[in-house]
């Protein structure tokens, strides 16, 4: 009787050797007795099933900041708003700047910001998400993250900070509850990684600064962004921006908006990560070829994805946060 074929079995590392740094967290950081709500967990694991997709995601400390016994720079936050087929559900993640003493609160910060900001416009994400309104949607995300980014900024500036210290990377994906609906939207600003794996080959699809929506989506399409005089039109609130001349618009982000909206198919995994895993991905063949082994077929549990996501590769010791959706 022939057996099924499983998956290969989880790896410590690929590459050409083994890393530098031990396996296993070997510090805590530094704790003050008055800022607890400071401290930031080694690992953070989530996972969740909607519609036609199943979500994992995960958030690690790299393997330099264990060592050293360093907070995680990285921040993840997994959120659902709405209820039934109208829901939308959230994946947000964010790397503070290197070598600053407030990176993780930066990276949380960001995170909590541009999860108040979708939250609050959920409705009508999911909206124009199930109708197709690629220019609606790419013009309202690029309003909402630069208002979240500014107030990080203004958050800086409240505790004396200088911003470019206190400053985070932000991606960011929304994901539908319709089980109708197949279309997946990124967006973000810094760098990272945006990836899918499709019969067994993996997909660099990272949009470049230039592009507006990636691969085609059948039927997108936008209603005016513009009032007859010109105004543009924010997306959560209707109205012309800035909304007074003492209330102007935030500064923008200094890196670029980055947006991507595109229908998956059944059999494709999308994985959307921090640098942490993104560079080792692009670098090191072998960490391809072995995530294509273990994700190429059902969604792993929580363990497994985690086991997998930290498969440790030579010269690569930063955190890593990464978030993957299986299609049904």
């Amino acid at each position: 009787m022939d057996l099924p074929t499983l998956p290969p079995a989880p790896v410590g590392f690929v590459g050409s050797g083994p890393p530098t740094y031990d396996a296993e967290p070997t510090a805590l950081p530094a704790a003050d007795p008055d800022e607890l709500d400071d401290l930031v967990a080694d690992t953070v694991l989530d996972g969740a099933r909607y519609g036609a997709c199943t979500l994992r995601a995960v958030s690690v400390r790299g393997d330099s900041a264990r060592f050293r016994g360093e907070p995680r720079r990285d921040s993840l936050l997994t959120a659902r708003f709405g209820t039934g087929d109208q829901a939308l559900v959230l994946v947000a993640m964010a790397t503070g700047a290197r070598a600053t003493p407030g990176a993780h609160r930066a990276a949380a910060e960001a995170c909590q910001w541009i999860a108040r900001a979708v939250g609050r416009s959920h409705a009508r994400l999911a909206q124009d998400i199930g109708a197709a309104r690629r220019g609606d949607l790419k013009s309202g995300l690029h309003r909402l993250t630069d208002r979240s980014l500014g107030r990080l900024r203004a958050s800086a500036a409240e505790q004396g900070v200088d911003p470019e210290e206190y400053a985070a990377t932000l991606r960011c994906l929304l994901l539908p509850a319709d089980p109708d609906c197949r279309v997946r939207v990124f967006f973000g600003v810094g760098d990272g990684g945006l990836f899918r794996l499709r019969d067994g080959e993996w997909h660099d699809i990272e949009p470049l600064v230039s592009d507006v929506t990636g691969e085609p989506v059948v039927g997108f399409g936008s209603l005016p962004s513009e009032t007859p005089d010109g105004d543009r039109l924010t997306m959560d609130l209707g109205i012309p921006t800035p909304p007074s001349p003492y209330e102007p618009a935030p500064e923008p982000p200094r890196a670029p908006f980055r947006f991507r909206a595109s229908v998956a198919r059944p059999g494709d995994t999308l994985l959307m990560c921090t640098g942490g895993l993104a560079e080792p991905l692009r670098g090191e063949p072998e960490l391809c070829e072995y995530l294509t082994g273990r994700w190429s077929g059902p969604p792993p549990g929580l363990a497994a994805f985690l086991a997998d996501s930290q498969v440790r590769v030579k010269g690569y010791a930063d955190d890593r946060t990464a978030a993957a959706v299986w299609e049904a």
